[in-house]
């Protein structure tokens, strides 16, 4: 261990010369170009040169990049800094992409800790923050972006050539507690931060996540339990509508909505779910079959007490009778109960109204016949997975703007799609 540690801090000078040294051959190679005004279309023109640096991995980098400007548009440009995708004085490159990994999976102040152990670099827990912030930002812009642009009927989708039969979309929300405060507190002068203000019993949002996958990457790990091979995630900050354009967005990026493509929609039975899925013309709604028995436990368990043999017993014949596609005889058996409370009919009549609204969807025979499946474990399990592991901590309050950030680096973690940060130009912010 100690010669390891030895070795690397031998050779981290070495490094960061050989990495300034790049720098330096790209600055050469980049002294020619003008940039044009973004606003006018004009060649800038040249205004001073300025020595600049940045923090990378292995220490502090240096450049002198050439500024230009463009006095109409009152626009400036720095090619250099462009073309090296980095900012003055902030952390940038590979560093930046692996503080913001830490970021996305521990809370900041261990992930400071993390940074000093896994990569030798000294940060405070308000520097990953602000890495993160940057990042979450870049990433949530570029989701942003991909919604729109396949919200658009001009917009061509990936090959539906291999378009999959069916394809299985998993909806549900959960609930985030959030910061009270609309904006950040701020010094005036010397005086010491405001207090923050009282965290409100309530006070929450409503994170809505999706899950996109197909029935025959759905195996059977032992039996009676299932595991799923491949998972692609989206999610949102309380829009509705947003998670539904977003998760038509990721079947239309990965080719998977053909125009005889089967979109099986599994729900819990909130109303804002099945709002919502005419949007797409060839579907199959499910009501997910745990949430189904919920009701017929909270009836049993009135008529005849929790933890009692009777009540297993009604239920379990209840859900041999909906997993075999019997849903109209287990209404008809419900309707002729009589009930002797007022508060016993008043239950019967929920659970009957229940499933009567939702039969269509409760056809749970031909859903296992064809693969579908009739559970929401999936999207239950991304839920903790995106949401409950890192934003769900004990004593977690969220600004609304850094809870977005976060998830959308969440996502890009869990979808393996860590590496189109490489891509993305980092969003300075104030």
């Amino acid at each position: 261990m100690q010669l390891e540690r030895e070795v690397e801090q031998e050779y981290r000078p070495r490094m960061l010369a050989s990495l300034q040294s790049k720098v330096d051959q790209v600055a050469a190679e980049s002294r020619a170009l003008v940039p044009v005004c973004p606003c006018c279309g004009r060649p800038m023109v040249y205004h001073d040169t300025r020595r600049v640096s940045w923090q990378a991995h292995w220490g502090h980098l240096q450049a002198f990049p050439s500024r230009y400007r463009c006095s109409p548009c009152k626009q400036q440009r720095r090619p250099l800094l462009e073309l090296l995708g980095v900012e003055p004085g902030r952390i940038c490159g590979s560093l930046a992409r692996r503080l913001g990994l830490l970021a996305a999976v521990a809370p900041y102040e261990l992930a400071a800790r993390l940074a000093q152990l896994f990569l030798g670099v000294t940060i405070s827990a308000m520097g990953v923050w602000r890495v993160a912030q940057r990042l979450g930002q870049a990433a949530a812009s570029y989701s942003d972006a991909l919604s729109q642009y396949h919200a658009d009927s001009r917009s061509v989708g990936a090959s539906v050539e291999d378009a999959p039969p069916a394809v299985i979309l998993g909806v549900d929300g959960c609930t985030l507690g959030m910061q009270i405060r609309s904006h950040r507190r701020r010094r005036v002068g010397t005086e010491p931060l405001p207090a923050l203000p009282p965290i409100e019993q309530g006070h929450f949002r409503e994170v809505k996540t999706g899950v996109v996958l197909l029935p025959s990457e759905r195996v059977e790990t032992s039996p009676g339990r299932r595991s799923v091979v491949r998972r692609f995630l989206v999610t949102c900050l309380g829009e509705a509508d947003e998670i539904f354009r977003r998760l038509y967005a990721q079947v239309r990026e990965l080719g998977w909505v053909g125009p005889h493509t089967v979109v099986v929609i599994v729900g819990d039975g909130a109303e804002w779910i099945w709002k919502r899925t005419p949007m797409f013309v060839h579907r199959c709604e499910i009501l997910d079959f745990w949430h189904a028995l919920e009701h017929a436990w909270a009836f049993a368990h009135l008529r005849y007490g929790e933890d009692t043999a009777q009540a297993d017993r009604w239920v379990h014949r209840i859900a041999e009778d909906l997993r075999t596609g019997k849903v109209q005889a287990v209404i008809a058996g419900l309707k002729r109960l009589r009930p002797k409370t007022g508060e016993l009919r008043e239950s019967l009549q929920s659970l009957i109204s229940y499933y009567s609204e939702n039969a269509e969807r409760m056809r749970y025979d031909e859903y296992l016949r064809l693969g579908y499946g009739i559970g929401s474990g999936a999207v239950e399990s991304a839920h903790k997975q995106v949401v409950h592991a890192r934003l769900r901590q004990a004593g977690m309050r969220w600004s609304e703007a850094g809870a977005r950030r976060l998830l959308a680096l969440r996502l890009l973690l869990l979808n393996g799609d860590w590496a189109l940060l490489d891509r993305l130009r980092m969003v300075s912010l104030a």
